[in-house]
C-alpha cells in the first residue's frame, strides 16, 4: 500500500510539472510571435556629391619602322616630346611613370602571311600619370592634340578614354551617410506608425547595405566623371510599440 501511495504522489507531481511546462511554452511562443509580427522593415537612403581626388591618365604611342635603331631613336625622341608636354603643364617627375617598352617584328610572327608588311617593326611606349590635381589632368589630356600635330601617333583604344578618376575618400564620409540613412529610415517608419497608430520603438535589426558610386551626371560612365554620387541604402527593422 506504501508504495502505491508514493507511486501515485510521483505520478501527480509529474503530472502538475507537465501542464505547468504546457502553459508556459505555448504563452512564450505567442508573446515571440506577436512581438516579431509587430515590428517594420524600413529602407533609409543616403547620398552626397563628391569629386574625384585622384586621376590616373594612360598614354600609349606607337612608331612603325623597317630599322630597328632608327625606330629606337623615333621612340626615344617622341617620349622625351611627351615628358616635356607635361612638365610643362605642371606635373612632377613622380607624377609621370614611363612603362617598358614593347616591340613587335612583324616578319618574326609566327601566322604571318607571305605579304611583305610595309613595317616590319611596331614599337609601343606607355607612360602613366597619377596624380592627386584633376584639373590639371583634365585640362592637359584636352590639350594633347599639340603632340599628334608632332606626328605622334597615340593608341586609338587607350586614348579614346584614356584618364579614370576615382574618389578615395569613401571611408571618410561612411559615417555621416550612415547616420543619414538611419535618419532617413525612421522618419519613414514614423510614417508608417502615425498610419497605423502606433510607436517606433527601438532598432531590431539592421543591414547598413552597399555603398555606390555613380557619375554626377545622368549620363556617361563614373571613371570619365570628375563630379560624383556616393549613395548608400540601409534597411532597418523597428519595433513598434
Amino acid at each position: 500500500m506504501e508504495e502505491k501511495r508514493k507511486s501515485k504522489i510521483i505520478t501527480g507531481v509529474f503530472l502538475c510539472v507537465g501542464l505547468m511546462c504546457a502553459g508556459f511554452f505555448p504563452g512564450y511562443y505567442y508573446f515571440k510571435t506577436y512581438k516579431t509580427n509587430n515590428s517594420v522593415v524600413v529602407k533609409g537612403l543616403a547620398e552626397m556629391d563628391v569629386k574625384a581626388d585622384l586621376a590616373i591618365w594612360k598614354i600609349k604611342f606607337t612608331v612603325a619602322e623597317n630599322d630597328m635603331i632608327a625606330s629606337q631613336k623615333k621612340v626615344e625622341n617622341q617620349l622625351n616630346e611627351v615628358i616635356n608636354f607635361l612638365k610643362s603643364a605642371g606635373f612632377t617627375d613622380e607624377e609621370i611613370t614611363p612603362e617598358s617598352l614593347s616591340v613587335v617584328d612583324k616578319l618574326a610572327e609566327r601566322y604571318s602571311s607571305n605579304t611583305i608588311p610595309t613595317y616590319r617593326y611596331i614599337l609601343t611606349q606607355k607612360l602613366i600619370v597619377q596624380s592627386n590635381n584633376v584639373n590639371l589632368v583634365e585640362t592637359s589630356s584636352s590639350n594633347i592634340s599639340s603632340l599628334i600635330s608632332k606626328g605622334i601617333i597615340f593608341d586609338g583604344d587607350e586614348y579614346s578614354k584614356p584618364v579614370s578618376y576615382l574618389f578615395t575618400g569613401l571611408n571618410e564620409i561612411k559615417p555621416k551617410m550612415l547616420e543619414e540613412a538611419t535618419k532617413n529610415a525612421k522618419q519613414s517608419a514614423q510614417e508608417f506608425a502615425k498610419a497605423s497608430d502606433s510607436k517606433v520603438g527601438k532598432i531590431r535589426k539592421a543591414s547598413q547595405g552597399v555603398f555606390s558610386i555613380l557619375a554626377g551626371t545622368d549620363e556617361g560612365y563614373e571613371k570619365q566623371s570628375i563630379n560624383k554620387k556616393v549613395r548608400v541604402v540601409s534597411t532597418i527593422e523597428y519595433w513598434l510599440d
